[in-house]
């Protein structure tokens, strides 16, 4: 992995990075926002210690361990990436309230040209502030989004120790099982 010196890190602050998407895919799964490193590479969830890659293959999601460069090969497998909020920061505080919530108008206006069968946002704090839902929890939600459901899963952030990367891939699983269900 290409290491970044801090300031070419703090030059990536505010980048937007490609969404990874297409029409109709099973799962779409939605960040909070890139972080440096993402802006930095241009690959979604690339900071060392984010274990969403780990994740998506140990629930069976892809077939082999992909690496954040590899992001392009997802909608082979009917997934997409996309965020919250676009601009890239250090930290998800640094967003705020507003921005959360505009970020969830535009996700759901996105969601509704995109159809996917479901919509996965990774992070219960930032689903409950876009999304306005104070009361969710880890799981399949009530809302819909058009037709599409929607799922929140853990955070995979290393900073998220509540989840080992084990029992955040048992969610992930669910989640896989339910989107090959229809």
């Amino acid at each position: 992995m290409t290491r970044f010196t801090a300031e070419e890190l703090e030059a990536a602050r505010d980048r937007l990075v490609p969404d990874v998407v297409a029409d109709g895919l099973h799962v779409l799964f939605c960040g909070i926002n890139p972080g440096l490193m993402t802006a930095a590479t241009g690959h979604h969830f690339a900071r060392p210690g984010n274990r969403f890659w780990p994740v998506l293959h140990l629930s069976g999601f892809t077939p082999r361990l992909m690496k954040p460069s590899e992001q392009g090969e997802l909608p082979s497998y009917g997934l997409g990436i996309t965020n919250v909020v676009a601009r890239a920061t250090a930290r998800a505080d640094e967003l705020s309230a507003e921005e959360y919530r505009e970020g969830g108008r535009l996700l759901a206006t996105k969601v509704t040209r995109l159809r996917p069968r479901w919509l996965a946002v990774v992070g219960v704090t930032a689903y409950r502030a876009a999304l306005d839902d104070r009361r969710a929890q880890v799981g399949p939600q009530e809302r819909v989004i058009g037709d599409t459901r929607v799922w929140v899963l853990p955070n995979p952030s290393g900073l998220n120790a509540h989840w080992t990367a084990a029992t955040m891939a048992e969610e992930f699983e669910r989640l896989r099982v339910a989107a090959e269900e229809g």
